[in-house]
């Protein structure tokens, strides 16, 4: 799905994307991403879809997601914020072997 087929159905559910983010527990800047892609996941595409078949059904789909609880992901990898300790493990590792 084009991004811009996925803000049309945005439309369609009555839900800007900074709520649309929020509410799925995804940040905005991820699916901000998508616009230079062109394209939005499968997933994406598919939560928008139903979003937007839902609230035309008049379901109140936002209380139905709120209730799942959902947690937002985050980041696991130390990327550039390794400490001194974890660099001098890894040398030592690597020296010893």
């Amino acid at each position: 799905m084009t991004f811009i087929e996925f803000k049309k159905l945005l439309l369609d559910a009555e839900i800007s994307l900074p709520k649309f983010s929020k509410l799925i527990k995804v940040s905005e800047k991820n699916i901000q991403s998508y616009k230079k892609k062109g394209e939005v996941p499968n997933t994406i595409a598919v939560i928008a879809k139903c979003f937007a078949a839902m609230h035309n059904k008049g379901l109140d789909y936002k209380h139905k997601i709120e209730s799942l609880e959902l947690e937002a992901k985050t980041k696991k990898g130390a990327g550039f914020a390794k400490t001194k300790k974890d660099k001098q493990e890894k040398d030592n590792t690597v020296t010893s072997s």
